[in-house]
């Protein structure tokens, strides 16, 4: 039977335009997507958008638009930026879609049926970018704990779900199951907040109009993030227990998440399944915050990185190379395009690039372009050949840790270790004795077959420079559509394969 994946994005709120810290989550989501397509895995990847709330209703109102009309523009946004960034997502889900709605109404009703939703009075402070309650004692210094921006006394009725019901039963869960929340500072942040004692949540808003209507009470919009969370199964089919993706999918979910919406997917979002009576999923990796060359982006500083422009700058593969090599997933980052340039220059132009290149000369000048058959093994390729099938179960193993920038580590210390295989074979000089003939094609044989597990590990990461480095080693069968458990190993380039000239993987940025 094969098995399943499940990954998802957060859906990304409309009320402005893509930039950094949105490419961070869907590139890692996308690499892993493509990971576990790779190694055989029957895979689901969502991304979309969250469009409903009262911050959005304000922003549309500020530039004399509808909220539809700025949902609709900036959603396109979004999926542009995913284009131009090779996103491979299997589905994209909006709020404002029927079936999302339905769905919303649906998990309502079944909170409600579960006795777990009761009217009541809701006094507090409110947070409108964030879209969040807070307490007083919650506040920092009079404003909002996450994003220091002022909040708002709200007084009205509200919709309430019995959240503290689930304390205890969420607190097992979060101590039995070290795999469901990481990294593990986030977790004993979470288990920490959830001992504290959790309060019933104010679940829906007469204040505004642009929501999902409350069932059976229309004056009531439903609070935005019980909306926007049950995004992760409205998208497979909710409430329909017999939808085909529903049943395959879920719950192997993996959420990735920035930081800053931690407690709602940890906290809320648990208590929702388990009211409802669903499974919870099987991960939510939460990770860090970018900043730009050492100071916090911030509208007032225009600062934020436009990935549109780094791409345009600098190629696609780099930047989502970048992203996830720079810094371990989990951690916050710093985007700096000195650092951007000097890995373009020293792992992808000279340690990859040059290596590709140098092979395929090689090939041609002592082979006419066909790959030799390997002859005896020595010590030195006995090395090459263990660290390459070491390097493949440790970067799945990394893969499972989402220890992306581990795994690209681990790549790369076998194409380092090529590279050293090459200088200390010296086909250069075995060329010019005949009767190395058959040392050479051992040696040359092991260099390309090393190139060819390197595209393979480079794949989700770069899938372009992988099909580029797929096509100038001959292989005919398409990089995506190969069987792992042949491909993944080590001597499955067939010997006679005629290399392909091509230009530069990665030229070197002066």
């Amino acid at each position: 039977m094969t098995s399943t994946f499940y990954v998802t994005t957060p859906i990304y709120y409309v009320n402005d335009v893509p930039h950094i810290g949105h490419a961070y989550t869907t590139v890692a989501a996308d690499v892993l997507a493509r990971y576990r397509r790779l190694r055989g895995f029957q895979v689901h990847f969502l991304t979309g958008t969250d469009e409903h709330g009262q911050k959005m209703q304000r922003a549309a109102e500020a530039q004399g638009i509808t909220p539809l009309e700025m949902a609709d523009r900036n959603s396109a946004s979004f999926r542009e930026l995913w284009a131009k960034m090779d996103i491979s997502y299997d589905d994209f889900i909006r709020t404002t879609e029927p079936r999302h709605e339905q769905g919303v109404a649906a998990l309502f009703r079944r909170l409600a049926e579960a006795g777990d939703i009761y009217l009541g009075q809701y006094e507090d402070w409110y947070c409108v970018p964030d879209e969040t309650y807070y307490t007083e004692l919650q506040l920092k210094d009079g404003k909002c704990p996450m994003c220091r921006r002022p909040v708002e006394k709200v007084k009205e009725e509200s919709y309430f779900f019995r959240m503290s019901k689930y304390q205890d039963r969420l607190l097992r869960h979060l101590q039995d199951h070290p795999e469901f929340l990481q990294p593990e500072s986030r977790r004993n942040e979470i288990i920490s907040f959830v001992a504290s004692g959790l309060r019933d949540l104010s679940i829906s808003r007469i204040s505004f109009a642009w929501g999902i209507p409350a069932p059976d009470n229309p004056r009531h919009v439903i609070y935005v993030w019980l909306d926007a969370l049950a995004n992760y199964i409205t998208a497979l089919g909710y409430p329909d227990p017999k939808a085909e993706p529903f049943q395959t999918f879920w719950p192997s979910a993996v959420h990735l998440i920035g930081k800053d919406i931690l407690r709602h997917h940890a906290v809320y979002w648990p208590c929702f399944l388990m009211s409802a009576g669903l499974p919870l999923p099987k991960a939510i990796f939460a990770h860090g915050w970018w900043t730009h060359e050492g100071e916090k982006m911030s509208k007032s500083l225009g600062n934020f990185v436009d990935p549109h422009d780094v791409i345009d700058r600098y190629g696609l593969d780099p930047f989502r190379y970048f992203l996830l090599r720079e810094v371990p997933f989990g951690l916050d980052g710093d985007f700096s395009e000195a650092a951007l340039r000097q890995r373009i220059n020293s792992d992808l132009a000279n340690d990859l690039g040059n290596l590709l290149s140098r092979t395929a000369g090689m090939v041609f000048k002592y082979r006419d372009g066909i790959v030799p058959a390997s002859g005896p093994i020595e010590p030195l390729d006995r090395e090459l050949r263990e660290l390459a099938e070491e390097t493949l179960t440790k970067v799945d193993q990394a893969f499972s840790l989402f220890a992306f920038n581990r795994a690209l580590e681990l790549t790369w210390a076998l194409i380092n270790k090529t590279n050293k295989y090459v200088d200390s074979s010296a086909p250069w000089s075995l060329a010019k004795d005949p009767a190395k003939k058959e040392r050479l094609g051992t040696v040359l044989y092991s260099i390309a077959e090393s190139l060819r597990l390197t595209a393979l590990l480079i794949q989700p990461f770069m899938p372009d420079a992988a099909n580029r480095m797929w096509e100038q080693l001959g292989i005919p069968e398409p990089l995506e559509r190969l069987d792992w458990k042949e491909a993944g190993r080590w001597g499955a380039l067939p010997p006679g394969t005629r290399l392909r000239k091509g230009p530069a993987l990665f030229p070197r940025l002066e």
